[in-house]
């Protein structure tokens, strides 16, 4: 972080300053204000800025979204990244710093839409506005499920952030996984090896622009991989400017951030269209009750739970149907569909109770008829 001090004018926290330098301006942001002077957190890592270099504040960073946008990838800066011609900008009269639609003033969640993947669809059926968290550890298989999910057919626009993904995997991603769909799509990128600022402001960005396509009356699909690296992010600004960590390393400012960030997804207000959320969540060393994943579980409408043991057993997605839950599953479900999937998930659990039994070679069949029936059907099912 720099300090920086003689501003004129008054500084304002999220304010954008800018250093002239013979390669370009470089920009940063002031994230504490004392009393003759202001913290400012670079967006580029340089080794350039000495004492006493001259910089200028342009106010907050606008964000001015385009119908263009569709098919292009940009940085958290909304420069555009993907080789292609410059981006042109729309109104940008409107697009300062969002607030969240007023809760009486958003519509209600909307109807069920088919994704594609069956088990999220009989077992966590998702509405038109929800927020879903996809929670699992590393290497389970979370951006392949959040790939899947995004080539759903129902939603007029896509924005997909990758936060602090590996560089190599960016172009595979866009390319292969997301594929056709990469029309109607606008993708996010800050990369592991940028700076803990552009990881920082990447989701407010690709927030910002989900927020305008809804505005226009799309059914946006925003998908965030991953939100544990946007906490880190936000670790790592809140220490370098002082702020004493209070969960596990974690500053009180990270659990702030993440719900007033989460919750400008959902329903927008009357005659508008909606953002339909789905979150990964990198949950560290396989503890699902770490601090971010509580406290993301606690914001969402619903999680999805990867199992790495059903990972290791080769069954893809490795979805575990007793630990998901969606919270508007009833909007889903008919009668005859919730008690289907009652049914469904008894006989699950039956089975998995009796795992260790059977590889003993204890299990009898004909004494037990609803653990016959499990042991039957279990396994055609997942």
């Amino acid at each position: 972080h720099h300090q920086v001090h003689g501003l004129s004018g008054f500084a304002r926290l999220g304010d954008i300053v800018e250093q002239p330098g013979h390669a370009g301006a470089r920009r940063g942001e002031i994230v504490k204000i004392g009393r003759d002077e202001a913290v400012v957190a670079p967006f580029e890592r340089s080794a350039d800025s000495g004492i006493g270099d001259a910089v200028f504040r342009r106010g907050p960073l606008v964000v001015a979204p385009h119908a263009s946008w569709r098919g292009r990838t940009i940085d958290a800066l909304t420069r555009a990244i993907d080789g292609g011609p410059p981006l042109a900008r729309g109104d940008d009269t409107s697009r300062g710093a969002q607030t969240t639609p007023g809760a009486m003033a958003r519509q209600r969640v909307g109807t069920a839409f088919m994704t594609g993947v069956k088990v999220i669809d009989i077992f966590t059926p998702l509405c038109f506005g929800q927020r879903l968290g996809i929670f699992a550890g590393s290497g389970v298989g979370k951006s392949t499920l959040l790939a899947m999910l995004a080539g759903a057919d129902a939603f007029d626009t896509v924005v997909v952030a990758l936060i602090g993904e590996r560089g190599r995997e960016v172009r595979e991603f866009l390319e292969d996984t997301i594929g056709d769909s990469m029309a109607k799509t606008i993708a996010v990128v800050a990369t592991s090896d940028e700076s803990a600022m552009m990881r920082r402001r990447a989701p407010d960005t690709a927030m910002r622009v989900a927020e305008h396509f809804r505005d226009q009356g799309h059914r946006v699909l925003l998908v965030l991989d991953s939100i544990t690296r946007f906490a880190h992010a936000l670790r790592e600004v809140a220490t370098g400017t002082g702020e004493p960590p209070v969960a596990r390393g974690y500053p009180a400012s990270v659990f702030t951030e993440l719900p007033k960030l989460l919750e400008r997804a959902g329903p927008g207000t009357e005659g508008k269209g909606s953002i339909t959320a789905i979150i990964s969540v990198l949950v560290d060393g396989d503890d699902h009750n770490d601090p971010v994943a509580d406290s993301v579980r606690g914001i969402l409408d619903g999680h999805v739970v990867l199992d790495r043991t059903i990972a290791e057993q080769g069954r893809y997605p490795p979805v575990n149907p007793l630990s998901s839950i969606s919270r508007l599953a009833g909007k889903a479900w008919s009668v005859e569909q919730r008690a289907l999937v009652t049914r469904l998930k008894s006989m699950i659990s039956r089975f998995e109770d009796t795992r260790d039994i059977r590889l003993l070679g204890a299990y009898q069949g004909g004494v037990d008829a609803e653990l016959d029936i499990a042991v039957r059907q279990v396994p055609l099912i997942y």
